[in-house]
């Protein structure tokens, strides 16, 4: 997808048992995989207007582009492929049949149930996720954003967008950090929990944490006096925020780790 060339996108939608392949304009940036055979078809105009796009994701792809998921309908997902800030091509899910597409050495599925993955060549194809399914919760931050927090096959992840629904980035645990208008959003390990922590930079430093069910379970001030939360709180506190907050318990004691 970095190559300059003009090259023709194909995707493929696989089912099983069968394979078709679907030409789409020249000058997309991915091409058809040569291990999914079958003629071109020109493709069809449809004259009704789109149906409306739900944002669900966000996922970072094998060489750092991301595709943002959308659910168009029942059993519709579509995949938009952006890299560099710019959009490359869609990949287009119906049904029971998955869409895949590979450009510059970059393999991307997207399958029937919304889910994306992808690899580069000469790194093991990932296998197919069976019985796993993909949890997530948006929680609405004290900054005005949103946060979608995600626990799914892939790991967690928090998705970071406006409430308009433009993201602004994407963190998981080998990318823990960003950064946006002076507000840090940051995943940290606290013992065999993953914690979600926003921290407000430009109002001295106060944070809020929560867990991947959406709730708040601890705030950090730089005004308050310490009060003591036992040792698990007092490391999250120096791993959230890097500073000697005071804790407030957002729940009662019994709550906070539930």
């Amino acid at each position: 997808m970095r190559s300059t060339r003009r090259t023709t996108l194909r995707t493929a939608a696989v089912v099983a048992g069968a394979a078709t392949v679907l030409a789409l304009p020249v000058g997309s940036a991915f091409a058809d995989s040569p291990a999914v055979p079958g003629p071109p078809v020109g493709p069809s105009v449809d004259s009704r207007v789109a149906p409306a796009r739900a944002f669900v994701t966000a996922v970072k792809l094998a060489d750092g582009s991301v595709a943002k998921v959308y659910r168009v309908g029942k059993s519709h997902f579509e995949a938009d492929i952006y890299a560099a800030g710019a959009k490359l091509d869609t990949l287009v899910s119906r049904g029971s049949a998955a869409a895949y597409g590979q450009s510059n050495g970059l393999h991307v599925v997207l399958q029937p149930n919304g889910t994306v993955t992808s690899w580069l060549d000469g790194a093991p194809k990932p296998a197919p996720e069976h019985g796993k399914a993909e949890s997530s919760v948006r929680v609405a931050m004290p900054d005005g954003r949103i946060a979608k927090l995600v626990d799914g096959p892939r790991g967690k992840r928090v998705v970071i967008s406006m409430p308009n629904g433009n993201v602004l980035g994407v963190i998981d645990l080998k990318r823990p950090s960003t950064q946006n208008d002076g507000w840090t959003y940051k995943l940290v390990r606290d013992g065999k929990r993953v914690k979600f922590v926003v921290i407000d930079g430009k109002g001295g430093g106060n944070s809020w944490v929560y867990d991947f069910g959406g709730r708040l379970i601890e705030k950090y001030t730089v005004d308050a006096p310490v009060a003591a939360r036992g040792s698990g709180s007092g490391m999250a506190s120096a791993d959230a925020a890097g500073l000697g907050f005071a804790v407030l318990p957002a729940h009662p004691a019994g709550d906070a780790r539930g």
